[in-house]
């Protein structure tokens, strides 16, 4: 250590200093780098029964927010170039209010059509009647003739025959008639489908069509033409695992709150119970959810609330029956 001064030693002095210095370091280091453990307050609270409920046997389910009327898929029974478009998302709209319209000129063609093959029909109707009643008139003219020698047989014959020719035409004039008054009654029927009018009183859901766009009736389309329902009042479809349907007390209210804002709970009241069970269709992803399971599905009525779309999920709390014992039933992301 000729480098150093004398009175300097290495080993002493200079090692435990540097030590100290690395120790410091890394305590630094080891300090900067904790991972922040502090608690704050989830931003979305768990789904959580409220009240009467809260201390009560309950039975929890998930569910889907629907019109009244369940979804109607707007379809049309005639294919064609879609000319106008009469209604947008968000209207309302009432029974039989056209919704759109599909080209209509091939239809009118047949109506006019059918028109001259109308009037046609019965100008041939005309022209029999006259050659009947001649041909009758004629044929009674023979019959009242006492002298067989006035008339021979033959002329009587063709006089019959040509009674009986105008008698057909007069029946196939009328045949052509009532085809041609039909063929019209079918492409008035037509053009009348080529207006797809709204099955019900209710609102446009979606629109899913532009005018100038193809419609079929093959039903290629990937999604519905128009989607409406009645969404006063608007109904929500619980699912309730197979296990727990039977402690379900039907008939009761129940506390649903809209998906990630458990704190708005409104009660909504008990339409029905589907009667078939069902595979679930409808997952909360949570990691203690079971996909193997079959559901029942229950419908309740929401009150008027501005919380609530069509399509949205909700959590849902349901009273469960007092023999079926005490305790809590763990719903999905409770």
């Amino acid at each position: 250590m000729a480098l150093l001064p004398q009175n300097l030693s290495f080993s002493r002095q200079i090692l435990p200093v540097a030590a100290l210095i690395g120790i410091v370091i890394a305590a630094y280091l080891i300090f900067v780098g904790l991972p922040d453990r502090s608690t704050t307050e989830p931003d979305q609270q768990p789904p959580k029964a409220t009240g009467e409920l809260a201390d009560s046997a309950r039975v929890a389910g998930a569910g889907l927010v629907e019109p009244s009327s369940e979804i109607i898929d707007i379809g049309t029974s005639l294919s064609g170039l879609v000319t106008d478009l009469r209604v947008q998302p968000g209207d309302r709209v009432e029974k039989g209010q056209p919704l759109f319209l599909v080209d209509d000129r091939t239809a009118r063609a047949r109506i006019t059509e059918t028109g001259a093959a109308i009037a046609q029909a019965r100008a041939a109707i005309v022209e029999a009647q006259a050659a009947q009643r001649t041909a009758n008139e004629q044929l009674a003219l023979y019959r009242q003739i006492s002298d067989p020698a006035a008339v021979s047989r033959a002329e009587v014959i063709r006089a019959e025959g040509d009674a009986a020719a105008a008698q057909s035409r007069l029946a196939i004039a009328r045949a052509q008639l009532s085809s041609a008054q039909a063929q019209a009654n079918s492409a008035r029927t037509e053009l009348g489908q080529l207006t797809v009018r709204a099955p019900i009183t209710g609102e446009i859901l979606s629109v899913n069509i532009r005018p100038g766009e193809f419609v079929s009736t093959q039903g290629g389309n990937s999604e519905a033409i128009i989607q409406m329902g009645e969404t006063v009042p608007l109904h929500v479809r619980i699912d309730i695992d197979e296990n727990e349907a039977p402690r379900v007390n039907l008939g009761a209210d129940a506390v649903v709150s809209p998906r990630g804002a458990a704190e708005l709970q409104v009660k909504a009241a008990f339409v029905r119970a589907e009667p078939q069970v069902v595979p679930k269709r409808q997952l909360t992803n949570s990691a203690a959810e079971r996909v193997d399971v079959r559901v029942l599905q229950l419908i309740y009525a929401l009150p008027q609330s501005d919380a609530f779309r069509v399509g949205q999920q909700v959590d849902a709390f349901i009273p469960a029956r007092e023999s079926g014992g005490s305790g809590d039933t763990a719903a999905a992301g409770e």
